[in-house]
């Protein structure tokens, strides 16, 4: 049906009354089980998929069920590495299972967070353990809080969206094609799962980074901090894909680790409204009716992939570093998505090969050390500030200087930089062409009122932790259980959380 008849229940009861040929007064209530935007004609169309009561009271059925938490005696337990969406996700699960979880987190929680993440944009300060990625709700609870995912065959996504909802995020995720949450709201729905954790007898432990596990004739039987704590019970490893210092301790203590491609590129934005324009096909735009329009693009340029990815529309870019020294963007949306402009990382998929000389005899951490020295890079490219670089989309393309840098959500400030020039040629030519391919697809994409923002690395974790295909467990310790993005297993906050059930299974099989 058209957008204007979609947005009204009112209306949709009109709409299913004339094609069933019912009368209007039948039907006592309709509720939208799924929907979505088709936007491929000129006439953008929502599909929905409802449940009509007709002569019958409307009921308030649940979507998915709520699931009851039962506390725990602490007769078995088990440690979880990591407060992302992995982290939490197991330790539920294993309070479903009857195993008390001890969630040891090495940043703030999510509110104080806040605090943090404020200074990286007003004084340039960051905060190794509390960051847009490490803190309670890791990456995702600062950078959008997207639900999309096509990792399906793992898990229940409803499953995962019913436990966000039952925790207070808004029932549409049941409902959408492309759920989200949106960064203002994310935080309180996360607060809400450390509750249930506490209250069924599980432990939350900030400020807690985990140092060294403890190995026993190959069995991992707990873990040290840096706090000097000691916590005992075998370990699931949820610490994310920027937990650096996580992949050295492993290295030094001789757990295997593989090597794993990534892809690098940067973060470009657009003034919202060209999305809407184009996506929509409509020089007036969205309208009153349809939300802030999203994109996604791929292809294949010189054997590479190159496409969007973490798509923002009504967004916002943001500093996204983990450390002193470095220089990393990323993109968020609110609730509402309905800023002035919209964002998405443009990315080049890098394998080991790819890497310039100095890098090939730098073992299983190569493509991290790689991604450490761009992220350097950047920073001195910036005058050693988190004032990004950035040039006009089309100039960059076309090998040019940008003068001046449009208005920009970035909240530390931009300054024009040639990433044409210093972003390594095997990423920036690569970028160059795909962009040109795009706006071929797109008439209005390629233009120099977008900026590309430089650089955009944390795409995914350039180190796989090897796992037994059946038991999760790692292949030649028993009692670890690695996890989640940073493990090298998921790629997003609702995959991440399936891993996380899963993990948690396993464990509980095991002991």
């Amino acid at each position: 049906m058209s957008p204007r008849v979609a947005a009204s229940d009112r209306d949709i009861a009109h709409y299913i009354a004339s094609e069933r040929h019912i009368a209007q007064s039948r039907i006592t209530g309709v509720r939208i089980i799924k929907r979505s935007i088709d936007a491929r004609q000129r006439n953008v169309m929502v599909n929905l998929k409802v449940r009509v009561y007709i002569d019958e009271p409307m009921t308030r059925d649940y979507l998915v069920p709520p699931i009851d938490y039962h506390p725990v005696n602490g007769d078995r337990q088990a440690i979880v590495v990591g407060a992302g969406p992995g982290g939490l996700f197991a330790a539920l699960r294993l309070i479903e299972l009857g195993v008390k979880p001890i969630v040891l987190e090495r940043g703030k929680n999510v509110i104080d967070r806040r605090v943090d993440v404020a200074r990286i944009s007003r004084e340039g300060v960051i905060d190794p353990d509390s960051n847009y990625c490490f803190g309670e709700g890791g990456a995702g609870a600062y950078s959008d809080g997207k639900l999309y995912t096509r990792s399906k065959k793992r898990g229940s996504v409803d499953r995962i969206l019913g436990i966000f909802v039952q925790h207070g995020a808004n029932e549409d995720i049941l409902i959408d094609a492309h759920p989200h949450i949106g960064s203002d709201k994310l935080p309180r729905v996360i607060e809400a799962m450390r509750e249930t954790i506490l209250c069924c007898g599980g432990e939350v432990h900030f400020n807690t980074r985990v140092t060294r596990l403890i190995i026993k004739e190959g069995v991992v039987t707990g873990v040290e901090c840096a706090t000097g704590e000691r916590f005992d019970g075998s370990v699931i490893l949820a610490t994310g894909h920027s937990a650096r210092d996580v992949y050295e301790m492993l290295a030094d203590q001789q757990v295997d680790l593989e090597e794993k491609g990534i892809a690098i590129g940067v973060r470009l934005e657009h003034p919202q409204h060209i999305i809407d324009e184009i996506q929509y096909h409509n020089p007036a735009g969205r309208g009153d009716y349809l939300p802030a329009a999203e994109y996604s693009f791929v292809t294949q340029v010189d054997g590479r992939g190159v496409y969007s990815f973490c798509m923002c529309p009504g967004g916002v870019v943001v500093p996204a570093a983990s450390a002193p020294g470095q220089l990393v963007v990323n993109g968020m949306s609110p609730s509402r998505r309905d800023t002035y402009w919209a964002n998405s990382g443009m990315v080049v998929e890098i394998h080991p090969e790819d890497l310039p000389d100095k890098y090939q005899d730098m073992g299983v951490l190569k493509v991290m050390r790689f991604q450490e020295d761009l992220e350097r890079r950047c920073f001195e490219e910036a005058g050693q500030t988190q004032q990004a670089g950035a040039q006009r989309m089309k100039d960059f393309v076309e090998g040019k200087p940008s003068k001046l840098i449009p208005p920009s959500s970035f909240p530390a400030g931009l300054q024009p930089s040639r990433l044409d020039q210093w972003l390594p040629p095997f990423i920036a030519t690569r970028l160059r062409k795909a962009f040109t391919i795009f706006g071929r697809y797109a008439k209005g994409f390629l233009t120099n009122e977008a900026i590309v923002i430089g650089v955009e690395t944390r795409t995914s974790s350039p180190v796989r932790i090897p796992r037994d295909h059946e038991s999760l467990r790692h292949i030649t310790i028993r009692g670890l259980y690695p996890c989640g993005e940073g493990a090298g297993y998921a790629g997003g906050i609702v995959s991440a959380a399936i891993d996380g059930e899963r993990c948690a299974e396993a464990l509980c099989n095991a002991q």
